[in-house]
């Protein structure tokens, strides 16, 4: 999986099933491991942390800093 896939995956969470939000956080944190990029697999553990306590502010934040980062990395 290259960055702009990665970068449509994570665009693409909005809504649905926690399991399923976490399945693809975690998909997406194993595409930024098999591109060497372990600083923004990182924030997305991060994000699945704050999406288990509730916390969206954090969540989206994070998962917006690995879109963005992804982003300049293509």
């Amino acid at each position: 999986m290259d960055s702009s896939q990665l970068i449509a995956n994570l665009n693409a969470i909005n809504i649905g099933d926690l399991d399923v939000i976490r399945g693809k956080l975690e998909q997406a944190r194993e595409g930024c491991l098999a591109i060497n990029q372990p600083d923004l697999a990182e924030k997305l553990q991060e994000a699945v942390d704050a999406l288990d306590q509730a916390d969206m502010k954090t969540y989206r934040r994070r998962v917006e800093t690995v879109v963005s980062k992804l982003g300049h990395i293509r």
